[in-house]
């Protein structure tokens, strides 16, 4: 798929949106990427996962044994990717504020596992989860998102990150806002925010 055609599943979806966003990671933004609402159509989901797929196993180097989504952004990309590609997959959750595995899940000591996240902002649910899948003796390799909207400076995350598309989105700290969002009032699309307005 090119480019083009990737942006333009996301806007037929609806999943670009404009405004003021309060990213997960702190950070502000005029626009962001509902992902839920690309992988709402089965069909577009599997069609945009397929070519993911593709795009990490071409990369024989890092030889996956299972997959760990983080919740929930990356739960239904992580579910779809593992179909793809055949392979056991999971997701973390949060607990007292780290990521764990529960519901039974559990990963074998010296497995080789990909994380699969919906968009990547600036890595850190990224490494987090890394971190959880590291307190099991696993080892993660790669990151693969739907999108990578890292700034080009961020160096957040320390894998490599398979994507089907990098967008250069802006974002901002909360004492940096430019006056065009200083005016809008912030919400917090997230699900980690569970579409609270900011306070």
């Amino acid at each position: 798929m090119e480019q083009a055609d990737i942006l333009k599943e996301f806007k037929d979806a609806g999943a670009i949106l404009s405004g003021h966003f309060i990213l997960s990671s702190g950070l502000h933004s005029p626009t962001y990427l509902q992902c839920a609402r690309v992988m709402m159509d089965a069909t577009r989901g599997e069609r945009l996962c397929a070519e993911l797929a593709r795009k990490v196993l071409a990369h024989k180097e890092f030889a996956i044994d299972a997959i760990v989504a983080p919740a929930m952004g990356g739960v239904v990309v992580g579910y779809e990717m593992g179909r793809q590609m055949k392979l056991p997959t999971m997701f973390c959750e949060r607990v007292d504020g780290s990521f764990v595995l529960r519901r039974g899940f559990d990963l074998e000591a010296g497995s080789r596992v990909l994380i699969v996240e919906d968009v990547v902002t600036t890595g850190k649910s990224s490494m987090e989860a890394v971190a959880c899948v590291e307190q099991y003796g696993a080892k993660a390799v790669a990151v693969c998102s739907l999108i990578d909207r890292r700034a080009q400076n961020d160096v957040t995350l320390t894998l490599p990150l398979v994507s089907l598309m990098k967008l250069d989105i802006p974002t901002y700290k909360p004492e940096a806002l430019p006056d065009e969002l200083k005016s809008i009032p912030g919400i917090k699309p997230g699900s980690r925010f569970l579409n609270q307005k900011a306070s």
